[in-house]
């Protein structure tokens, strides 16, 4: 004799929907069905632009003021940290959805010989850190004449 049992389709995929979830959730620091947990990995979106004198770096930091983030340079390496914090304020509160990082974060950038170290300069407006880093005299392009 056959015996036939009914299943509910939703079921059975939500346990399969659970392990394929968890892994991301473990990554990410998601808990309490998926609400993004009080900190996150995250790294600022940069530029890079070379111009004849100077490299700028342009780094989205959003939502953070000049002094939560240090800027620091050790031999060649130009390492910027920072952190933002949550605006969480109610433990009450049940957030459906978090796309918005926050944390501590470093960036660190490998400078080529040729820049002029003493004289690097930063500026942050509108969320948007710039790092100015000239080049050194020797290194600038210059055009060549020829005769």
């Amino acid at each position: 004799m056959t015996q036939m049992t009914r299943r509910a389709p939703t079921r059975t995929l939500r346990p399969l929907q659970r392990e394929v979830d968890d892994p991301f959730d473990q990554f990410f620091g998601r808990t309490d069905g998926g609400a993004q947990s009080i900190s996150a990995v995250w790294s600022p979106s940069t530029d890079l632009v070379e111009t004849d004198d100077a490299f700028r770096l342009h780094l989205d930091v959003p939502g953070m003021s000049a002094d939560d983030i240090s800027i620091n340079l050790q031999n060649r390496t130009l390492t910027v940290n920072g952190e933002r914090s949550s605006e969480r304020t109610d433990e009450r509160e049940d957030f459906v959805r978090v796309e918005r990082a926050f944390g501590t974060f470093h960036r660190t950038f490998t400078l080529p010989d040729a820049v002029d170290a003493d004289h690097i300069e930063a500026t942050y407006d509108d969320g948007v850190l710039t790092i100015r880093v000239p080049k050194t005299e020797e290194s600038t392009r210059r055009q060549i004449e020829i005769q």
